[in-house]
């Protein structure tokens, strides 16, 4: 089960070293808040393991509700003992600490008891949403993580691929009255051995380059740096009810399901309706495409959002700010949910992303990786205790993506985002797309967040995305519906240079939504070229 073709990850955080001949081309004061800027406060966390946190809580307050999906409730005491007697019958069928265990669920309280049960085996969970993964990316899921137990739910199992050699647990068919009468809470072969923190907490399948889904390996020192810091944590807390939203494939769910759980508050998991839940609940995490689609003025119990990603539109961050705490946040999956943050005022200059989190670095290096001066534009990698354990299964993507971090150094890895990004003069980070968004027309470069972002501030405009149609020609897509194609086109030639003008502005009601809550620009694409043919 196991995979070894991930990085190591050392332990330990130490500063950004004063003297380093990587900054002797910068001036003094640009070498001054290379390091100011770039590294993220020093905090202690107080596990090192994310389930020791939840069984923290399930022994301070075993009455409390955990987990809420419709009309079933499970309490933190029941959660936890459900769980670990599935972990027992996890380690009777071979799991043991540093092993992969398959996730293959719907929405619902099974699901957050398999999730947890994978931990205390001292596996890693591997989610798939069955309801939205086809039978092809299952199997791949499968190889690539070496699993060899699959967890999922009677329901659904016919659409569950079970290799030889595996064996499927249907979760919600074992509650703790019903488990075989040798499967108790008695340690297998005595006490098993706990994960070590650099061991797999989940393993999680980015959309790749190749066609292929790329498994990233993110550690229990990676969950526990983000969740049980601040302001990763969100400042949840017991007897708050934290929104479900999100698809369990997606990185940021565990921000949803391990963060409520392991701060003792309620993770509310949504049916069909997102909006429905959101009005009821305390904490909402989600992508900006998602918070759109929800009406702010029926969300007033609301205390605290965080969104993450894909760029967050102003008119967006201004408009949930004014009533909550509204957290601007980055980070691929690489590096552990988000490894930047801004909390954001409706009467600041800008909207960023902030600062980098806790025990954390982030660089704005140039092609050649060298620190590029304050205020210039540059690829952002990322260091620190936020550095997932690399790809399965892949040394040449690993190679390209992970490198050792000069600037931590001891033996320390450093992640390239992809995202452009720069300094403001006050140390926070300005956002400005992705190296794969920019994009050649007539020549010039364009990146193409930028034209979407100014599409964004029109009055009435919620959501833009912008794309190249071919080497001449930029097309946007605008929603909702009502708003003026001209006057849309009117304000990027107003604010952007001319090659930078969209040759048509499609109105939609809404933008079409990947399963993870993103913008699907491969549908916007392919629409913009029907229309395109049509127009010819």
């Amino acid at each position: 089960m196991r995979d070894h073709t991930t990085l190591p990850c050392p332990s330990g955080s130490s500063g950004i070293p004063w003297s380093t001949p990587l900054l002797d081309h910068l001036s003094p004061e640009d070498r001054r808040l290379f390091r100011r800027f770039g590294q993220g406060p020093a905090q202690p966390v107080p596990h090192t393991r994310i389930h020791h946190a939840v069984e923290q809580w399930a022994a301070d307050i075993p009455h409390a509700v955990a987990v809420e999906h419709r009309d079933e409730t499970i309490t933190y005491g029941e959660l936890d003992r459900r769980a670990g007697r599935l972990a027992v019958l996890l380690a009777r069928h071979g799991v043991r600490p540093g092993d992969n265990v398959a996730l293959f669920v719907r929405r619902g309280v099974p699901m957050v008891v398999g999730l947890l049960a994978a931990l205390k085996a001292g596996a890693a969970y591997v989610p798939q949403d069955v309801g939205v993964a086809p039978e092809a990316q299952l199997r791949h899921v499968i190889a690539t993580a070496g699993t060899r137990v699959i967890l999922t739910q009677s329901d659904v199992s016919d659409r569950v691929p079970v290799p030889d050699g595996h064996v499927c647990l249907p979760v919600d068919r074992l509650p703790v009255d019903r488990l075989p009468v040798d499967i108790d809470d008695r340690p297998v072969d005595g006490e098993p051995p706990e994960p070590s923190p650099d061991d797999g907490c989940y393993v999680l399948f980015t959309s790749g380059t190749t066609g292929r889904p790329n498994g990233v390996k993110v550690t229990h020192r990676n969950v526990c740096n983000i969740l049980l810091t601040a302001p990763g944590d969100l400042g949840m807390r017991p007897g708050q009810r934290v929104g479900q939203i999100l698809n369990i494939a997606f990185d940021m769910a565990a921000w949803e399901i391990l963060g409520a759980l392991s701060h003792g508050a309620t993770v509310v998991i949504r049916g069909k309706d997102i909006a429905e839940t959101v009005e009821t609940v305390h904490v909402v995490i989600a992508t900006p495409t998602i918070l759109a689609s929800v009406d702010p003025a029926r969300c007033g119990g609301v205390e605290v959002a965080a969104v993450a990603g894909e760029p967050c539109p102003r008119t967006l961050a201004d408009r949930w700010a004014s009533f909550c705490t509204f957290h601007n946040a980055c980070g691929p999956t690489e590096t552990t949910i988000v490894n930047t943050m801004q909390r954001h005022d409706p009467a600041a200059i800008r909207l960023t992303i902030g600062r980098p989190t806790p025990n954390n670095t982030v660089y704005v290096l140039d092609e050649h990786r060298r620190p590029l001066p304050i205020g210039e534009v540059g690829e952002m990698w990322a260091g620190g205790d936020c550095v997932s354990a690399g790809y399965l299964r892949d040394p040449e993507l690993n190679a390209e993506r992970y490198a050792p971090d000069p600037f931590l150094g001891g033996g320390r890895m450093m992640f390239r985002t992809r995202d452009l990004g720069r300094w403001t003069p006050d140390g926070e980070l300005e956002h400005l797309g992705r190296t794969d968004d920019q994009v050649k027309i007539r020549g010039f470069r364009v990146e193409l967040d930028s034209v979407s972002a100014v599409l964004e501030s029109v009055p009435g405009c919620g959501r833009a995305a912008t794309l190249k149609l071919d080497e001449r020609t930029l097309v946007s897509f605008v929603a909702p519906a009502h708003i003026d194609p001209e006057a849309a086109r009117r304000a990027v030639a107003d604010a952007l240079p001319y090659y930078c003008v969209p040759a048509a502005v499609h109105m939609l009601p809404e933008l079409p939504m990947t399963s993870r809550g993103k913008v699907d620009k491969g549908a916007l694409l392919r629409l913009a070229t029907a229309r395109a043919e049509v127009a010819s």
